[in-house]
């Protein structure tokens, strides 16, 4: 079995990857700035020379989504120096979004970016893009959904979320030594409006607004409502939006 390392392996894919990897039998380090094992710090890159030391393969889902991914250039870097300097890492498996080349997001670009750093890394690389995960659609309607009649979403644009523990499914079966390049994209099963969506999830959690689709500008909204972030034929995804969105309301 390989000892994997895995960056984000606190956040909400990253602690279904390392799940996976650990039942499978691999020696898994879990790395966050708070892990007890190996505390790392992708900023500075302080603790990764410990923590990539005779690790063969890096899954890394680390990303500062909160920050519009602005720090996700310097955390790559750190990482690919670290992993050079270990010598035995052979394959470094990453998360991307699919449209990260044609949806003009700045967080997009920035993954797209960082695609392209592993790329020229000379290490091994693996690339899976996936559509939106089925808990970032409900986080946006969660967000818009505190106004107490109406629930705003950007209209005409298209989603197809994936269930988080179906991507985590595939990175656990990518994370082997042998390097794959970029794979094949994977895509939720269903394509709905974003206000659909949000109906199914409101309805199912039990709270009564007026799903109000509003139209925006600029060139991002252009290329969601174009589909730039849809992959309709790669729907490999079985788990639906609604069935997500009935397990919610189950849990409120």
């Amino acid at each position: 079995m390989s000892t994997i390392l895995v960056t984000g392996g606190t956040g909400t894919l990253g602690v279904l990857v390392v799940d996976r990897l650990r039942d499978a039998g691999h020696e898994v380090r879990a790395l966050s700035r708070h892990a007890p094992e190996y505390p790392v710090d992708l900023s500075d890159g302080s603790g990764l020379d410990a923590a990539t030391a005779g690790a063969e393969v890096i899954v890394h889902c680390a990303s500062d989504t909160r920050g519009g991914g602005k720090d996700d250039e310097s955390a790559t870097r750190h990482l690919i120096d670290a992993a050079r300097r270990a010598g035995t890492v052979t394959n470094i498996v990453y998360i991307s979004i699919v449209g990260v080349d044609v949806v003009p997001l700045g967080y997009y670009r920035t993954k797209l970016r960082v695609e392209r750093l592993l790329e020229a890394s000379g290490l091994g690389l693996t690339v899976l893009r996936t559509t939106q995960f089925h808990d970032l659609v409900a986080q946006l309607v969660d967000t818009t959904a505190k106004l107490p009649l109406v629930a705003p979403v950007p209209g005409g644009v298209r989603v197809q979320p994936i269930a988080v523990g179906e991507v985590a499914d595939r990175l656990a079966e990518l994370a082997v030594p042998t390097p794959s390049g970029r794979v094949t994209d994977m895509g939720g099963p269903e394509i709905h409006t974003l206000a659909d969506l949000a109906r199914t999830y409101l309805t199912a959690t039990g709270r009564k607004r007026r799903v109000l689709p509003i139209p925006l500008a600029g060139k991002t909204y252009a290329a969601f409502k174009r589909g730039g972030h849809l992959t309709p034929s790669h729907a490999v995804g079985r788990g639906t939006f609604a069935q997500f969105a009935a397990t919610r309301g189950r849990e409120r």
